[in-house]
């Protein structure tokens, strides 16, 4: 009997992320339907950047062909390197900084922003490499980023971001709009 108890609990224990991190969203990116992007947000302050569910990338089986963290010709994400406590030498990011480009086999660009003001600390150099960890796994071994506000900035960073109650309900009027015969 112990042992059926001790497999539902596991069953419906929360994850990692659903413990520790508060899901916010940001649809519609730039005004591009459909191009969701997740902040997860640490209780210390640290914000990951994955892509939300609905993105374009992660859905109708893609596969993506190439992920660039080149911005510019002076600008490559891979560059950034911090040091220290108050990890000086991060670059700075506004809320529509470019992260990344990732390009699809269909030869589709999608050019995945910050959603945040902050101090980039690190991009995921793992799925430069594997870029399957993106499509099975986006928000844990698959992130794009990790971002540090700034401490003045880290309560009002959200509001311009939808709550996970407010983000589907955006998702499903966005299905019912698209279902819709024109």
């Amino acid at each position: 009997m112990d042992g059926v108890e001790e497999e539902d609990t596991e069953a419906n224990a929360p994850s990692v992320i659903d413990r520790y991190y508060t899901r916010w969203y940001r649809a519609d990116m730039k005004g591009k339907p459909c191009e969701d992007h997740c902040i997860l947000q640490h209780s210390n302050r640290i914000c990951v950047i994955t892509l939300a569910e609905t993105h374009p990338v992660l859905q109708n089986g893609r596969t993506i062909k190439n992920i660039n963290y080149q911005i510019s010709n002076g600008c490559s994400r891979l560059n950034n390197k911090v040091s220290g406590k108050s990890k000086r030498g991060g670059q700075f990011l506004t809320d529509f900084a470019p992260l990344c480009r990732i390009t699809c086999t269909d030869e589709t660009e999608y050019t995945i922003y910050s959603c945040i003001r902050g101090r980039l600390l690190e991009v995921n150099e793992n799925i430069l490499e594997t870029p399957a960890l993106l499509l099975g796994k986006p928000s844990t071994e698959g992130y794009i980023a990790v971002i540090l506000p700034k401490f003045e900035e880290s309560k009002s960073i959200t509001e311009n971001l939808l709550s996970r109650e407010e983000f589907e309900s955006v998702v499903s009027k966005r299905s019912v709009a698209q279902s819709q015969p024109s």
